[in-house]
């Protein structure tokens, strides 16, 4: 099997370098060896490559940036999944993308299921959904994993944000009122591998087969909620030095923390479509992010 990987830098395309590689020979690109926003440099990867599977790890993430760059979140998020998804065709080939709980509307008042109707409030969620439509609208073979809060040792994310924070600040405010499920890198990565290789031994797909799946951690929180376990638990480990107790962080409405964009209030995704079809259980989030602390203080302490 050959895998094309994109988005090798990113916070699940450094992870799925490991998970991918047991599965075949991969060719893992960042943005220095493909940029998405040259569509042409796009497709003459895939047609010189010619893999079987794409993984496309590669995305717009900049929410609150995408108000203002529309045209730019629409090219690397919508334009370029369907260059893959018409390329990938031709090669009779399978693509993984990843899409996000922000194409809901958040109004919902309980997980949502895959089928439930979309909805995204803001430029960056409209443009994964058109990416996801993009794939569809091609046809061939895909899977789709809508996931949340994504966190890891690489790149920027909420738990680096909230150290920093918590290394300046004696009090911090943090949303209280918006609700889902912080998800490692590493899991998304894991899964990735898990689906591909069972799909690879005999959960064959037929050659326009599409498949959607949530993926995400158990356990929802509100943002206030993972803040505050992020510093209990980084708090208990040496080289921190942290300014910030948990105790002082205090929840606040979203009223009290406008953003250009506008998040859902529930962001919780049912796993149930995903679990059952590759008899998986998704796990808490708590130790994927005590291991992420522990990895952060020893490179702090310098061992």
């Amino acid at each position: 099997m050959s895998i094309l990987l994109l988005g090798k830098d990113g916070q699940v395309g450094w992870q799925l370098q490991r998970s991918l590689a047991p599965h075949g020979e991969v060719v893992a690109c960042g943005r220095s060896e493909c940029d998405l926003t040259n569509l042409g440099q796009l497709r003459a990867l895939v047609q010189r490559v010619r893999p079987t599977v794409i993984v496309n790890a590669a995305a717009y993430t900049a929410v609150d940036r995408a108000e203002a760059e529309p045209e730019l979140a629409m090219r690397i998020n919508a334009e370029a999944p369907g260059v893959l998804a018409e390329e990938l065709a031709r090669l009779k080939g399978l693509l993984i993308h990843y899409s996000t709980d922000y194409v809901y509307d958040g109004c919902k008042d309980s997980p949502y299921v895959e089928s439930d109707p979309t909805g995204p409030q803001c430029v960056y969620g409209r443009s994964k959904l058109a990416g996801e439509e993009a794939i569809r609208a091609v046809g061939g073979r895909s899977v789709i994993f809508r996931t949340s809060w994504v966190f890891g040792a690489r790149g920027g994310n909420f738990v680096k944000t909230i150290l920093r924070l918590a290394r300046e600040k004696e009090t911090l405010g943090v949303v209280g009122d918006q609700v889902g499920s912080p998800t490692p890198a590493a899991l998304i990565a894991s899964v990735t591998g898990i689906v591909l290789a069972m799909l690879h031994q005999g959960r064959a797909m037929n050659q326009e087969e599409q498949r959607l799946y949530h993926l995400c951690c158990g356990r929802p929180v509100s943002w206030h909620e993972f803040a505050r376990t992020i510093v209990e638990l980084a708090d208990a480990m040496p080289g921190f030095d942290l300014r910030l107790a948990a105790a002082s962080i205090r929840s606040i409405p979203s009223s009290e923390y406008p953003t250009p964009a506008v998040r859902p209030a529930n962001s919780r995704l049912d796993c149930t479509r995903l679990e059952t079809a590759f008899g998986l259980q998704m796990p808490d989030w708590q130790p994927y992010l005590a291991r992420m602390l522990e990895l952060l203080s020893v490179k702090r302490n310098g061992y």
